[in-house]
């Protein structure tokens, strides 16, 4: 199970391929101290956690593991019933929703159909929901962030800026995506083709969606990602993405030119040095 494999054959126009690597998560460093945080790696998962400070409590950590290896146990299981005719981990296109599967699968599925694209697209997004999730249900907490791989499950009582990350772009790190208390919880997700280990179709620097829910919020920033192929995609892109009731709103940002609708706004930044 890979959680930086995010890929569909939807609008694709070229050859799949893997942004530039990149080791720290230096994004990280841009969320303040607005947070008490913490980190969690386990194989492919690697995810950052912040409470509002006031509610932390050390059980934090064991319960963010714990729902950490819930989710993984759930996609491991289903993946391992599922490998015919249809291949649950490598398919690219849509399966079919299954009321009988596990939550977290259920979110990667449904997401897919409503995207066009392969369950996996939601496996980041899916993971950060269910730990939030479950963060929320076992303690009190006014705010919650859960980042996995760029994408993010947020619940927040304040307006939030989130910092916009685009690889080379000259737009990278100067833009802050701002969030109303009225959005709360919601999804926040990134697919770039030029950034991060994610498979891609397309050449977007970023990709961002905003949607109710984390899974359909990874799985349509992948589906937008691939149909970018040059700037010239951004307006087409939008268009698209627009027709689908769920996505709340977009930014695609490719080099030095990008485009945004939706329920959010952009925000002037420092300059964020990795």
């Amino acid at each position: 199970m890979c959680e930086g494999t995010n890929a569909s054959n939807y609008g694709n126009t070229g050859t799949p391929h893997h942004g530039a690597p990149f080791q720290k998560r230096f994004y990280r460093k841009a969320m303040g101290q607005r947070f008490r945080s913490w980190s969690i790696q386990y194989k492919e998962s690697d995810l950052w956690i912040g409470v509002s400070p006031e509610s932390w409590s050390p059980q934090m950590e064991k319960t963010t593991t714990a729902a950490l290896m819930d989710a993984r146990k759930q996609i491991e299981g289903y993946g391992r019933a599922h490998k015919s005719p249809v291949n649950f981990f490598e398919t690219l296109a849509p399966m079919d929703d299954d009321p009988s599967a596990s939550p977290v699968v259920r979110a990667m599925l449904q997401a897919g159909v409503k995207a066009k694209v392969g369950p996996m697209a939601a496996v980041a997004g899916a993971i950060a929901e269910h730990i939030g999730k479950a963060l929320a249900t076992s303690f009190e907490c006014t705010e919650i962030i859960v980042e996995n791989g760029g994408d993010l499950w947020l619940a927040f009582a304040n307006p939030l800026e989130i910092a916009v990350f685009a690889g080379n772009s000259p737009i990278s790190g100067l833009l802050a995506v701002e969030l109303e208390p009225e959005l709360s919880p919601c999804g926040l997700c990134t697919s770039s083709g030029t950034v991060g280990p994610s498979l891609s179709f397309g050449y977007a620097d970023a990709a961002v969606i905003l949607c109710r829910d984390a899974a359909t919020a990874d799985a349509w920033a992948t589906a937008a990602g691939n149909m970018v192929q040059t700037a010239n995609d951004i307006e087409p892109t939008l268009a698209h993405v627009r027709k689908a009731s769920e996505v709340l709103g977009a930014l695609i940002v490719v080099g030095d030119r990008m485009g945004m609708q939706g329920n959010f706004r952009l925000k002037p930044l420092p300059k964020v040095h990795n």
